[in-house]
């Protein structure tokens, strides 16, 4: 169980126990505010392969880390046999605020990332709190490796893979959730953008993400409003992103979980709060 201030504010799931075509992977679910109130969705039946908040990649040279099927180009998404698990394999720090872990990336036992994650949390206010996600990943396959999406496959827009966030559906009778920047709103408008933070506000919570470095900042914000709600950093939008072996890549996440619906001042407020803790 995650921790802060004292408060349970998330279940760490390291060792899941899912079919290979899930993509099995730690997850956090579920996430709640300081209120209690769930802003996380695990197996939903529209996506059965997303999992809370976890790291997610649809395509390391041709293996599926993110689960379900794989946009193939010419042909669209095709259900294959080519899903990777990422397996816990260590602890190298464990407290009630926050963890380190080593992650290995692998496919039908052969290892092709090792990945170091930590996980901590901050209390911002009686109703805000911001978790941090530092991932490292290292090219430990012995070969040059390299990061896709649909996209650069041939789905335009759909450049997804890396953090990612799938936040629950409201009643049906609600809106879907609100997103904005510190300067657009709605998912048209803010998909596919650098902002350095984004909101996605539901009727009694509010999420804020923002990367916590340069090199996270420069990676577009996939968002999903209408279909379903999630936001992720996406490392691969356009182009492919090599990984020469031996090579390593990091990011650095800050997301901001809140009680209540907030507005642009006050999620801008929240960001510059959590990103300075």
């Amino acid at each position: 169980m995650l921790r802060c201030a004292g408060r349970a504010v998330a279940e760490h799931v390291h060792r899941p126990r899912l079919p290979k075509e899930l993509s099995p992977r730690p997850y956090l679910h579920p996430v709640r505010t300081f209120g209690g109130v769930v802003v996380t969705e695990v197996r939903p039946a529209d996506h059965a392969h997303h999992l809370g908040v976890s790291l997610a990649v649809p395509d390391v040279s041709g293996v599926n880390f993110w689960g379900g099927r794989t946009y193939v180009r010419g042909q669209g998404p095709v259900a294959l046999d080519n899903h990777g698990a990422q397996e816990h394999t260590g602890w190298l720090r464990r407290d009630p605020d926050g963890s380190v872990q080593e992650v290995s990336w692998t496919r039908e036992g052969r290892e092709l990332l090792k990945e170091r994650r930590t996980i901590s949390t901050r209390a911002l206010s009686a109703d805000a709190w911001a978790l941090h996600i530092t991932s490292t990943l290292t090219n430990v396959s012995g070969e040059d490796l390299s990061i896709g999406s649909p996209a650069t496959n041939g789905r335009p827009g759909a450049g997804y893979g890396g953090f990612f966030w799938r936040a629950p559906k409201e009643d049906a009778s609600d809106p879907p959730p609100e997103v904005f920047t510190d300067t657009a709103s709605g998912e048209d408008a803010v998909h596919g953008s650098t902002a350095e933070w984004l909101a996605l506000a539901g009727r009694d919570w509010t999420l804020v993400f923002a990367g916590a470095d340069e090199e996270t900042r420069r990676d577009p914000w996939f968002v999903r409003t209408g279909a379903y709600p999630g936001v992720g950093s996406s490392l691969a939008w356009e182009r492919r992103l090599p990984l020469a072996v031996g090579a390593g890549l990091s990011r650095r996440i800050v997301a901001v979980v809140s009680d209540g619906r907030l507005d642009r001042p006050a999620a801008a407020a929240l960001a510059r709060k959590a990103l300075s803790a």
